[in-house]
């Protein structure tokens, strides 16, 4: 399991903040609207202070916390293949969704997947938010930020599979083919 304590400081620059913390984007915007659009922006050179000090944000350590919370987050919401594995064998999960572009589909599958049907969204939302989802992309970022996005909309147990499909690959089934995009 990745470290959960990360020492963020004010002087760091945002590129520096992103590279310990990738979490650390979606929490500004999510908290502070900082960070989703041109006019809420920040440059990756930007140190943290700064970013602060030029969007109004006096709590300087706040915004750390908020940081540093949002990756603990991350780190509890993310399962390693070998765990969604033994789950999905028992039976323990409802919904394995695959995240992945059409395009991205047709190189690789994981058997037992099913490709996450964005233009029905709104059936999902209609799960009890007891289920238990499990969702992956090629290395684990976009399906981290799905699973957030579950998460931030009342579902108890939404996770990502840390690695993706490529961590599949390599730790449960050399079977499932290996791509660059």
């Amino acid at each position: 399991m990745p470290e959960t304590n990360v020492d963020i400081q004010p002087e760091m620059t945002m590129q520096e903040i992103m590279g310990v913390v990738p979490a650390a984007q979606r929490a500004l915007f999510q908290r502070y609207h900082v960070g989703g659009c041109s006019s809420c922006g920040y440059e990756p050179t930007d140190t943290l202070a700064k970013v602060c000090k030029d969007h109004n944000l006096l709590d300087v350590t706040g915004v750390v916390q908020t940081i540093i919370l949002a990756h603990e987050t991350d780190q509890k919401m993310q399962l390693l293949p070998a765990t969604v594995k033994e789950w999905l064998d028992a039976g323990e999960v409802g919904r394995f969704l695959d995240v992945r572009t059409p395009d991205e589909l047709a190189l690789a599958k994981i058997e037992g997947a099913e490709a996450l049907d964005y233009d029905n969204s709104d059936a999902y939302m209609q799960l009890p938010k007891e289920t238990k989802m499990v969702f992956f992309c090629h290395n684990g970022d976009r399906s981290l930020d799905v699973a957030s996005y579950f998460i931030g909309h009342g579902f108890k147990h939404a996770y990502s599979m840390r690695g993706g499909i490529t961590a599949w690959s390599d730790d449960v089934d050399s079977g499932v083919p290996k791509y660059e995009v």
